[in-house]
């Protein structure tokens, strides 16, 4: 049943199917030709636009290559005319070259000729007063050198006393204008750095509990005393006042290293040699510490840096003295100084100064080990710990041991007069200060025309009286200045030595 039912079906849709198609298969062919017409219009219409556009591009392109041909043809023009013109200018300038070089060359030749001529003239008027000379020479029967040495002679004898003059006019307002400015300078850096003037003594004082303890200091048969002055090289006097033991000895560090270890030993009451050994050993190994401590110290009440071995050794300046003066204490002044006077003077640098015030007596640290005098010593040292040139160059001519290279080594070296001529600052033993008395005044005497010379004022100025009759003003002033130089090259002395000449001449009568 199903087999015929879809029999039935499909040839029911083929008898339908074929009904349809007669019925629409005109239609369709109407449809399809309509179609086609319409299509042959729009391609005619495309192929007239397309033909028209063509047209169109064809046109402009032939515009747009008529107008470049055009334009071409103006740019060829220009460049035809800017090159004509830069010709006629470069033409231009090559003929104003040429007569240039013309007109040079005309000159150079004339100036030839002109100096070939003045030569001729010269040689001419040479030969004419060679001439006259050889005359004159004949018939004054002097050589040309001797009447010129001659001539000179006369003028400077007429002119001597005019020349003399004028330079004592001279160099005494500059001498006054200097002195002035100098001494308001010093004397300003002096009132701001205002220091105690203190000398330190050859002895300590070790106080004592009891005088008791004096016979164990002192121990059986000395045998304590000794060991303590074997170890330490200072001498022990016990017996010069109750309740007190002196240490003496010229060296501070010394002293100090004595002093230190005595006090422990009579702290602890065991007083034999073994002890007296360790003690003075831990004594010299805090004194080492101590040392690093017043370098470190000193540095840092001037506001400087230096490497620690330099601080060292300017901590063991506290340990040595100069003519009496404490050398750190010195030192330190000295830097003060220094920069105060720096701070006053153009160009001048207030840091070179003091640093190299701290450390311009470094020599003296090791001048007991090291050969040489202690500015030579300081250099070397400085030198070898790598410290600055400035300060280098500033502290080696303290003592004019070298040249001054720089204002800061003049500042120093005034700095360093200050300190050590200050009344009080230093002292000498009794022959050293006679010796440099009696120099002064031997320096003084040998010079031609001298009556007498004597050396006052602590030897910081020497008096000198001279003949009248052999000399006058100007050589008394000549005579001052040579014997300053004399005694600045044979003499050692601090601070400065003034020399006065005094002529007076006196002229007497008798009424009878």
């Amino acid at each position: 049943m199903e087999i015929l039912s879809l029999l039935a079906a499909l040839v029911g849709g083929g008898v339908g199917f074929g009904a349809g198609w007669g019925i629409f298969k005109p239609k369709a062919e109407a449809i399809e030709s309509t179609a086609r017409d319409q299509a042959e219009r729009v391609r005619k219409t495309a192929q007239k636009e397309a033909d028209s556009i063509l047209k169109d591009a064809r046109d402009q392109a032939e515009r747009t290559r008529r107008d470049a041909r055009r334009e071409e043809e103006q740019v060829r023009k220009r460049l035809d005319k800017t090159q004509s013109e830069f010709d006629a200018r470069l033409s231009k300038r090559e003929e104003v070259l040429e007569n240039k070089i013309d007109k040079a060359d005309a000159a150079k030749a004339k100036y030839e000729e002109k100096k070939e001529d003045t030569e001729a003239k010269q040689a001419e008027l040479q030969e004419k007063i060679d001439a006259q000379d050889t005359v004159i020479e004949e018939l004054s029967g002097l050589t040309k050198d001797q009447a010129k040495a001659e001539l000179i002679s006369r003028v400077e004898a007429k002119a001597e006393q005019e020349l003399a003059d004028t330079l004592k006019r001279k160099v005494e307002l500059m001498r006054t204008d200097a002195e002035r400015e100098g001494t308001n300078i010093l004397v300003q850096a002096i009132q701001r750095f205002a220091s105690p003037v203190t000398n330190d003594a050859t002895t300590s004082v070790v106080k004592l509990p009891s005088d008791d303890i004096k016979g164990r200091i002192i121990g059986r048969e000395g045998r304590n005393i000794n060991a303590f002055e074997r170890v330490t090289g200072v001498d022990l006097i016990i017996d010069d006042a109750p309740g007190t033991v002196t240490i003496s000895s010229y060296d501070m560090f010394r002293r100090y290293v004595a002093k230190v270890a005595l006090e422990q030993l009579i702290k602890d009451g065991r007083i034999q040699p073994a002890s007296i050994e360790k003690a003075v050993e831990e004594a010299e190994a805090n004194a080492e510490k101590l040392i690093l401590e017043i370098g470190q110290a000193a540095a840092d009440e001037l506001s400087v840096s230096f490497p620690e071995p330099i601080l060292k050794l300017v901590g063991r300046l506290r340990f040595r003295t100069s003519y009496g003066q404490n050398v750190l204490k010195h030192s330190k002044e000295v830097a003060w100084l220094a920069e105060a006077i720096a701070e006053q003077i153009p160009g001048a640098d207030p840091l070179i100064c003091k640093r190299s015030g701290l450390v311009h007596d470094i020599g003296k640290a090791v001048s007991h080990e090291v050969e040489g005098g202690h500015a030579v010593i300081g250099k070397e040292i400085l030198e070898k710990f790598g410290i600055d040139e400035p300060v280098i160059t500033a502290m080696k001519s303290h003592h004019e041991d070298f040249p001054y290279e720089s204002i800061e080594a003049r500042i120093l070296q005034a700095a360093d007069a200050i300190s050590a001529s200050r009344p009080g600052a230093r002292r000498e033993t009794l022959e050293k200060y006679i010796k440099r008395l009696k120099q002064l005044e031997t320096i003084a005497s040998n010079f031609d025309g001298v009556k007498k010379a004597f050396a006052i004022q602590a030897g910081r100025e020497v008096r000198v009286f001279v003949n009248a009759n052999k000399i006058d003003d100007f050589k008394s002033e000549k005579l001052s200045f040579e014997m300053a130089r004399k005694i600045e090259k044979e003499c050692e002395y601090p601070g400065e030595v003034r020399v006065v000449v005094i002529r007076e001449k006196r002229y007497k009568q008798v009424a009878r």
